[in-house]
């Protein structure tokens, strides 16, 4: 019968390709028990204007930066809830509050499970303990408030008030962020079925308290009733907002007051819509909010289901000189405790970057991970792998990785091969790697029944367990199935010892990476796709409350595995899962989008909200997962995806072959031209990467990170500058032209031609469909390497090309990072370069910031281009070393180039034009 019911879900999802997202399967709000409740409860206090939260003063006590008091949740004149608070201020100016629930009065029996509130996600969240700042001052208590000020300037100052919970941030004197103005603070207590409607508030409703009315998840056991966390946070004067990866959505964050709010909840959802708030495949609870002059941040560390509800709401003033929008948000998530850290500095770069700190910058990745990965589901087998890479250097196409799907294993079987279609997995992975090239093989969560790896899984004790104690089983792509627990600290020795090189899974090959897919997780058998929220994980928590911090742990278990199995080189690792922390192992995709060209356009969205949210390295799969797209939406997502950080053509496998060659001419060639183009620009995608990786930058900056000021481009999100280049897609089907906007007065030169386009607004280029419309901002050095080869590392040895173009005074800048490549010798400073290229005064300097030596490769330039009006030049002289030498160099209407300069960039140098 488990058999039969399995297929008959399985072919529910298939039909779904066909039919799109089924919404039955996800809850709306007013479904889901804590989320009815809590907007409720939101909706009535708004009319009763009751406060029952306060702040015990005699509790509070100041220490080092840190205060800590209680929170009292009066329930009526003689009964309160005892809330624990803790307010820390942080490095970085950096705000971190905390309230928890005191239960240790209340009588909870059940044998399996901790009756304290789940409060370890920042242990996931964050990279470390965070750094306390003892940069403080605080006052005393006094007419029911204490004010805090901090800062070097001591322009920062939180005002507390102790008789109706309230904190107000200000910046500059000026209130910015304000916690519970509108009195939504909500923790639902915890308390027994028998006295639950006792003690509901006038304004809390009883919906689902103690029984989940869903259909697909009636059987949720709801051990601890109802425990929901929320609380009101209201940014004054923002009108805009950004971030909460990960949805299809616009860029600037949209009012829900009419709609579903924002759900942050990791499942598996079939061909997801566009412009929808429904939830996807990860959560990064990072709220960026902008205005000119100010930007803030709100970090909610939370792993349990979550929804937030965002209200723009018009404070105007008659005859006042700005706008007056708050944006007013509420977050509620199903359990755990409310642990919020709030950043406030100058621009949206100054948030990202603190965020960054707090939860750790993005891996360096090798550079071949940034190259062009070809995929789909599934090559059938070693002759279709091999074909494949033979079909790139037959048609010059470069190419880094061929992707193997879920059907080269056995039997859908993780760790093992299907031996009749690949024989020998480590003769294919060392004729792979003849040009260079790795191949990255799908390893997911949920482990078929009665193989040696789930065996072991189990008698190890290292399975998601039921909510009897039991091994929890469920259904997904190999039958029933059961799930290795990675919050478990034990499963990561295990799961190291599979991809050991002696484990048989691929011998000592390493140009083998791993994909970890479906590691939300997903359960078709389950509710919502997903596991039963009374599954238990390691330390007797329910997955109710770490939920969407399993993919994370699941990736994070495998990129481990692999440092152990390469020792000195950086894992590739993908996963489809994702929570905040997830940048610091792998990189992520969209997901299951569609072959249409709606998906190509909020696919640039998507990765810029999760630039936003620090996790750059990112990307959607070219083409569309499912369905056929037309050759010319295909050719337009090669033009797109050369931009993305994470650069695949994947497809599904009812899909028709859509590899590079397979449209025929003209498209052959244009994707062959974006691809190469791809490839001639890794060094600044390395470089972005590297950049990321120091200090958390965005490798795709949307236009208001680098024009903070400019109102009209705080709503643009189909343009995005990657350092110097202004990128606008093509992403209408038949355009011959399209309006790109440029946002200030500096010169924009087109990158093909070098056309002059200046002038702050909009400027009409035409697209044919040949055309990959890029400017290159004035003022802008870029680093090239120029050379068709097969894959990336094979241009280990080639020269560089600099371009220059020149800003409106003249000048121009840029930066160049270069190692090996691949091993962790960048830590070494003798094992990399970090370079400034200025132009200044009609000289070129060349000077090393950081590092010192050996790069594995070439550090030669063969080309200087220089872009720019009226230039006039007689004669030019390089000096390197305390020698001066002159060159030449050929005169173009509106640029000049200098032929094989001779110069290394591993000295300093420069070079004079007279």
């Amino acid at each position: 019968m488990k058999l039969l019911q399995f297929f008959c879900l399985v072919s529910l999802l298939i039909l779904d390709v066909a039919f799109g997202v089924k919404h039955e399967l996800f809850k709306r709000c007013d479904q889901s028990g804590f989320c009815r409740r809590n907007r409720h409860y939101g909706n009535e206090i708004s009319k009763t204007q009751n406060k029952y939260y306060s702040i015990n003063e005699e509790s509070v006590k100041f220490g080092h930066s840190v205060i800590t008091g209680d929170i009292q949740k009066s329930l009526n004149q003689s009964h309160s809830v005892r809330l624990p608070f803790t307010l820390e201020i942080l490095e970085n100016n950096n705000i971190r509050l905390q309230i928890d629930e005191d239960r240790s009065k209340f009588e909870f029996n059940h044998k399996l499970l901790q009756k304290e509130r789940y409060n370890e996600a920042w242990k996931y969240a964050f990279n470390g303990i965070p750094k306390i700042s003892k940069n403080y001052k605080v006052s005393d208590i006094s007419n029911g408030q204490f004010d805090i000020l901090y800062g070097k300037d001591e322009q920062y100052k939180l005002e507390v008030y102790t008789e109706h919970f309230e904190i107000i941030v200000k910046y500059h004197n000026e209130p910015q962020i304000i916690f519970n103005e509108r009195s939504f603070l909500n923790v639902e207590h915890i308390r027994s079925k028998d006295n639950h409607e006792s003690s509901l508030l006038q304004e809390e409703l009883n919906f689902g308290s103690f029984q989940d009315s869903f259909k697909d998840s009636k059987a949720d056991t709801l051990p601890f009733g109802p425990e929901s966390v929320a609380l009101d946070v209201t940014f004054q004067g923002f009108k805009h907002v950004y971030g909460i990866p990960e949805h299809a959505d616009s860029l600037s964050l949209r009012d829900t007051t009419a709609s579903e709010p924002y759900r942050l909840y990791n499942v598996d959802i079939f061909e997801y819509e566009v412009d929808s708030r429904l939830p996807m495949y990860g959560a990064i609870p990072l709220l960026v909010a902008h205005k000119p002059g100010v930007s803030a941040g709100l970090f909610w560390v939370n792993g349990a289901d979550t929804y937030v509800d965002i209200k723009k709401q018009d404070r105007s003033v008659p005859n006042a000189l700005r706008e007056h929008i708050d944006t007013q948000t509420h977050w509620i998530s199903e359990s755990g405790i409310i642990d919020v850290v709030i950043f406030i500095g100058s621009s949206p770069t100054e948030i990202t970057s603190n965020y960054a700190k707090l939860s750790g910058q993005t891996q360096l990745p090798q550079l071949f991970s940034l190259g062009y990965h070809q995929g789909r589901w599934n090559y059938n087998d070693e002759e279709d792998v091999l074909t494949i890479s033979e079909n790139m250097d037959k048609y010059e196409i470069p190419c880094d990785v061929i992707w193997l799907d879920l059907e080269y294993t056995d039997s859908r079987r993780y760790f093992t091969w299907k031996k009749g279609s690949f024989p020998d997995p480590e003769r294919m992975l060392a004729k792979l790697n003849e040009t260079y090239r790795s191949l990255v093989t799908l390893i997911d969560p949920h482990l078929k029944l009665n193989y040696e790896v789930s065996d072991q899984v189990s008698e190890k004790n290292l399975a998601f367990l039921d909510k009897n104690g039991k091994d929890f089983h469920g259904h997904c792509w190999p039958g029933e199935s059961l799930w290795i627990d990675t919050f478990n600290p034990n499963s990561q020795e295990f799961w190291t010892t599979l991809f050991a090189n002696d484990s048989g899974f691929a011998g000592d090959a390493t140009n083998l990476h791993i994909w970890n897919d479906m590691n939300e997780p997903s359960v078709f058998s389950g509710p919502e796709t997903t596991a039963p929220k009374d599954v238990i994980t390691y330390g007797n928590v329910e997955i109710r409350s770490d939920h969407n911090i399993y993919g994370l742990t699941y990736h994070e278990a495998t990129f481990e595995a692999l440092k152990e199995r390469y020792i000195n080189k950086r894992p590739f690792v993908l996963t489809r899962s994702f929570f905040a922390g997830s940048q610091r192992s792998a990189a992520m995709w969209t997901g299951d989008n569609m072959s249409k060209w709606e998906y190509l356009k909020v696919s640039i969205q998507m990765i810029l909200n999760q630039n936003i949210a620090n996790m750059p390295f990112s990307g959607a799969d070219i083409g569309g997962f499912f369905g056929n797209p037309s050759k010319e939406l295909l050719t337009r997502w090669y033009q797109t995806g050369i931009w993305y950080p994470f650069f695949r053509a994947h497809a599904h496998i009812d899909s028709r072959r859509r590899e590079p060659w397979v449209p025929g001419e003209p498209y052959t060639s244009l994707i062959r031209n974006a691809i190469r183009l791809r490839y001639r620009l890794l060094p600044l995608f390395y470089t972005k990467l590297y950049q990321s990786h120091v200090n958390g930058s965005l490798v795709l900056d949307p236009l208001f990170y680098k024009f903070p000021d400019n109102r009209d481009v705080f709503e643009i999100d189909d343009q995005f500058y990657i350092d110097g280049l202004l990128i606008k897609p093509v992403t209408e089907e038949g355009a011959e032209s399209i309006n790109i906007y440029i946002p200030d007065d500096e010169i924009h030169y087109d990158y093909d031609t070098f056309q002059k386009f200046q002038g702050l607004g909009d400027h009409r280029i035409s697209t044919p469909l040949e055309k990959i419309p890029v400017l290159i901002r004035g003022g802008t050095i870029l680093s090239r390497k120029d050379r068709y080869r097969r894959s990336s590392k094979l241009t280990r040895y080639d020269p560089y090309t600099l371009v220059i173009a020149l800003d409106s005074n003249r000048k121009a800048k840029g930066n160049l990072y270069i190692d090996d490549g691949e091993t962790y010798n960048y830590k070494l400073a003798d094992q990399y370069l970090y370079l400034e290229l200025n132009f200044v005064d009609n000289i070129l300097n060349s000077e090393i910031l950081e590092g010192a030596g050996s790069t594995g490769g070439s550090t030669k330039v063969e080309k200087i281009q220089i872009i720019g009006d009226d230039l006039s030049f007689e004669e030019i002289f390089i000096k390197q070393n305390d020698t001066e030498w002159s060159g030449s160099f050929e005169k173009h209407d509106n640029y000049y180039v200098v032929k094989n300069p001779n110069v290394d960039l591993s000295k300093n140098w420069s070079v004079s034009f007279r």
